[in-house]
């Protein structure tokens, strides 16, 4: 009869600390010490069944903790493409995970369809696709800037949580100084970008970053970081009306649009936000972190409906100010309104597998549906603007015959 102690056979379900979205049956075998008391047989060969009676022995015999799976280099994808000293500052910006850029992007171009049809003569599609692009680089820079300042807050927080635990400063592969050279670079290179913009944009833009700096503060002393993160991840729903030329101090329909889109993207953030933290839950219990999702675990789906009728409400009265047509309130307030209802509907809270496809796949339903009744409306509303000032033309041309 075999007796096992101190054995390191480990078998990994799902492996988490590799990929927490994509669940693996594996069997690791870690060679530290199996003492065999009976010497007359040979050990099993290594196997799927024998990791699991072993690992069943350990958990009996032994109180000491699994070895967690080390770091490995990515093989696949983006980062494998990379040189090898590139990899920890492009794992720094998340640029293999770009789902907070789009994020951070959709507000931007909400906002500047949004005021386009505010400015005389309408800006052409082309201005507007200028812009947007103009917008996505600066969300680029700034979301990876945002992530560099936020693992540097975190790094004694993040070997704690089994998603995180591997991050490039937590596993020591970047240090905080260069970590901070680092993020002093990427806010120089936004910067930049921000001065592409007309000049009033730098009076909105810089105040910004206070918020970008002190969020990762909030989830040690608030239950409520996701507000703190609305209040930065949502910038942009006010910065589309400056970069256009409108200027929300003097312009009172315009002000009145910009608030209301903010607080509903405000409230979009602290949905989806919500459902990445329950990724987490367990970790952030244990490590101390604060979120809505833990406070109200109990409440989550509620909170969630109350959510997204504020968002839509308030997107709904951001259309009003600025005189939308049709394509805005059926495509962009109508659409958000059902897939909003669809996920909450069915999401399940407690299996992370679910909460990463929503957290990802709910960017582009939501952002993308709201996105395109705003390009609906805003095209709608620029052609008919165009061809009102040629049919002006042509009375002025006329006119000028007949006094001839």
């Amino acid at each position: 009869m075999y007796q096992v102690r101190d054995s390191y056979f480990v078998t990994r379900s799902c492996c988490h600390a590799v990929n927490p979205h994509k669940p693996k049956i594996t069997a690791i075998f870690i060679a530290k010490q199996s003492i065999i008391l009976d010497r007359s047989k040979k050990p099993p060969v290594p196997s799927l069944l024998s990791a699991n009676l072993t690992l069943r022995a350990y958990t009996k015999y032994s109180s000491s903790p699994l070895i967690p799976a080390p770091y490995q280099t990515p093989k696949t994808g983006l980062l494998s493409r990379l040189p090898p000293s590139w990899v920890p500052y492009a794992e720094l910006i998340r640029i293999d995970k770009p789902t907070g850029t789009y994020y951070l992007f959709f507000p931007c171009i909400f906002s500047t369809l949004l005021a386009a049809p505010l400015v005389v003569p309408h800006p052409s599609p082309s201005s507007v696709l200028q812009t947007s692009l103009l917008f996505f680089a600066g969300a680029l820079v700034m979301r990876g800037a945002g992530c560099t300042i936020n693992d540097l807050w975190d790094r004694n927080l993040d070997p704690h949580v089994s998603r995180t635990r591997l991050r490039p400063i937590a596993r020591k592969s970047v240090s905080p100084l260069k970590a901070l050279a680092f993020t002093g670079t990427q806010l120089l290179t936004g910067l930049g970008i921000l001065l592409q913009f007309p000049e009033q944009c730098l009076f909105y833009g810089i105040p910004s970053l206070i918020l970008v700096v002190t969020y990762p503060l909030a989830k040690r002393y608030t239950h409520y970081p996701q507000l703190v993160l609305g209040l930065t991840f949502s910038w942009g729903a006010i910065m589309g009306f400056p970069a256009l030329g409108v200027d929300l101090m003097q312009n009172m329909p315009a002000l009145t649009a910009a608030s209301f889109l903010y607080a509903s993207n405000i409230a979009w953030t602290i949905i989806y936000d919500m459902i990445y933290a329950h990724l987490d839950i367990k970790d952030d219990a244990k490590a101390g972190i604060k979120s809505i999702a833990l406070r109200h675990d109990q409440w989550a789906k509620q909170i969630l409906s109350a959510l997204a009728i504020l968002q839509v409400g308030s997107l709904t009265a951001a259309g009003v100010a600025t005189g939308a047509g049709p394509a805005f309130f059926i495509g962009s307030c109508g659409g958000s309104a059902v897939s909003l209802a669809i996920m909450i509907k069915r999401i399940n809270l407690k299996s992370v597998d679910d909460c990463w496809w929503w957290f990802v796949n709910g960017c582009w339903i939501t952002g993308g549906v709201i996105s395109g009744g705003m390009v609906i409306d805003y095209l709608a509303r620029y052609f008919k603007h165009k061809n009102l000032i040629s049919h002006e033309g042509k009375k002025d041309n006329q006119y000028n015959c007949i006094q001839e």
